[in-house]
């Protein structure tokens, strides 16, 4: 398994990826230098590159999942509901590929402010 890092002025978390098309073309991406934007609780950011979507792409999602957001080319993180989610789900606006998963606590991500600079480094 491949793993990531992703920094931001208040912390880090590393993220273990799946063996899919859209983890390669992250990992193929890095270092990648982004700009974080809040909605609900999720952190998304604009990556470099764009892919197909994979059979299990999904808009519900579990807790700490890491998403390729295909009609936003970004890089989503969740750690909990959105404005669009029923209950504690966590659901994007659309659907999305999911890259991998959050080592640890998820929550970590709610120190990330709107706009805050965003590193995606190797382990």
């Amino acid at each position: 398994m491949s793993a990531i890092r992703i920094f931001w002025p208040s912390g880090q978390v590393t993220i273990t990826l799946r063996d899919t098309i859209s983890a390669k073309a992250l990992l193929a991406a890095r270092p990648i230098q982004s700009t974080a934007n809040i909605w609900g609780d999720e952190v998304y950011c604009q990556v470099p590159f764009t892919v197909a979507p994979e059979a299990d792409a999904s808009t519900v999602v579990d807790k700490g999942a890491v998403c390729f957001w295909l009609e936003g080319n970004a890089l989503a993180l969740l750690f909990g509901p959105t404005p669009i989610s029923s209950s504690n789900e966590c659901r994007l606006i659309s659907a999305a590929n999911i890259l991998g998963h959050i080592d640890g606590n998820p929550e970590l991500l709610r120190s990330i402010n709107q706009h805050n600079p965003i590193r995606i480094e190797p382990v």
